[in-house]
């Protein structure tokens, strides 16, 4: 089986197994415990704090462990705009772009729909990149939050965050960035990035599903969303999953020291990958920014096809991809991401996504590219009129 699924979660890898197992067998114990098995656990969830601020640039105090991306980025949105709003009722807008991760999306939605928000959506072009000019046309004195992501989970596209995060600046209003798919491939530097907070997920870096972070920086103020015991410095209660953050501490590690080889590696095979279905795949679209565009995505619309079905041929060849985000696995709607670039929503429902690992090789991508070829051939085979 070739698995080029990753945008969807990759596998623990073995470093991250055997630095979080301690932290599931004998070092069990609870950080908030004043007694050996407690200050142990405390001792590593520091050290995992100082892990991932060293990876991101910024204070160990700004990092807060969530169970994973979506809370991070509900954190995030939600935390922000009504922490500012408590301060400042006049501070009534948050911004989104309009091919946001649903975690965003629907976070957004929430303070529409439940505290009174407008929320101003920013259009992309047909590429899926925001502009600057694009932004400040929907910025304002009301805006409490803009909240865009670094990189697009299903066509790959990255935004020009810093220039993104500027302009938001010049207005005083703080800038989010769910960095989920990011995490490894690209800078995360977040004081080059000029964010004021960012989101990671662990499972897509190979640490375990359930382990994420919110960076907020330095004094940004952020409304709880889960209360108790005031772990997390306040940000977010309950027991911390001590193995967790230090498996996602020693993935981004793991990852930012590869970082400098493979994702030039994989972006040349991606590249190469790109160029064989385009050249053999009869209309064959490619979705996203041809440049501007994660090491690890390419993704394709195939009309004339299904994209529920050229996957199931595929996996019949080998391949394990997607249609899309696995967020929106099992919805019959045409994905809002393509749509907004302005894709007929027909062509929308033919979407495949490959994305890739820094394991992959150039053999395996030489081979799905052929079960791409074949497995499109026979989809619109049995769909032409001549098949019946």
């Amino acid at each position: 089986m070739i698995f080029l699924d990753a945008a969807a979660t990759t596998p623990v890898r073995r470093e991250v197994l055997e630095a979080m197992w301690p932290y599931l067998s004998g070092e069990f114990g609870n950080p908030s415990s004043h007694h050996s098995l407690g200050e142990a656990a405390a001792t590593a969830l520091a050290g995992a704090r100082a892990g991932v601020a060293k990876a991101i640039n910024c204070r160990a105090g700004e990092v807060t462990f969530t169970s994973g991306g979506t809370e991070a980025d509900n954190l995030a949105v939600k935390g922000i705009a009504l922490a500012r709003k408590a301060a400042d009722p006049s501070l009534n807008r948050v911004v989104i772009s309009a091919i946001e991760h649903p975690a965003v999306e629907e976070s957004a939605r929430y303070l529409e729909r439940v505290h009174g928000f407008a929320v101003d959506v920013v259009p992309v072009d047909g590429e899926g990149l925001v502009t600057v000019e694009a932004l400040r046309k929907v910025l304002g004195p009301a805006t409490a939050l803009v909240s865009i992501m670094y990189a697009n989970n299903e066509i790959g596209t990255v935004q020009p965050v810093t220039d993104l995060a500027s302009a938001a600046h010049q207005l005083g209003v703080p800038f989010h960035t769910d960095a989920v798919q990011a995490a490894g491939w690209l800078p995360l530097d977040v004081k080059a990035l000029s964010v004021d907070a960012l989101s990671i997920s662990g499972h897509k870096l190979g640490a375990p599903k359930g382990s994420g972070v919110l960076f907020t920086k330095g004094r940004l103020r952020l409304e709880p969303l889960v209360h108790g015991g005031g772990q997390e410095r306040g940000r977010r209660s309950g027991t911390e999953n001590v193995a967790g953050a230090v498996a996602l501490s020693t993935a981004l590690t793991l990852a930012y020291a590869e970082q400098p080889e493979q994702a030039p590696r994989v972006s040349g095979l991606r590249d190469r990958f790109i160029g064989h279905v385009l050249a053999t795949v009869p209309n064959a679209m490619l979705t996203g920014h041809r440049a501007s565009r994660l090491p690890s995505v390419a993704s394709f619309c195939f009309p004339g096809t299904s994209g529920e079905s050229v996957l199931l041929e595929l996996e019949r060849l080998g391949v394990v991809c997607s249609s899309g985000s696995a967020c929106a696995a099992g919805s019959d709607a045409p994905s809002p991401v393509l749509v907004a670039l302005g894709i007929a929503p027909e062509t929308a429902q033919t979407a495949v996504r490959f994305s890739f690992t820094s394991a992959v090789t150039d053999a395996e991508l030489e081979q799905a590219a052929a079960a791409v070829e074949t497995a499109v051939g026979r989809v619109r085979n049995l769909a032409s009129p001549q098949a019946g």
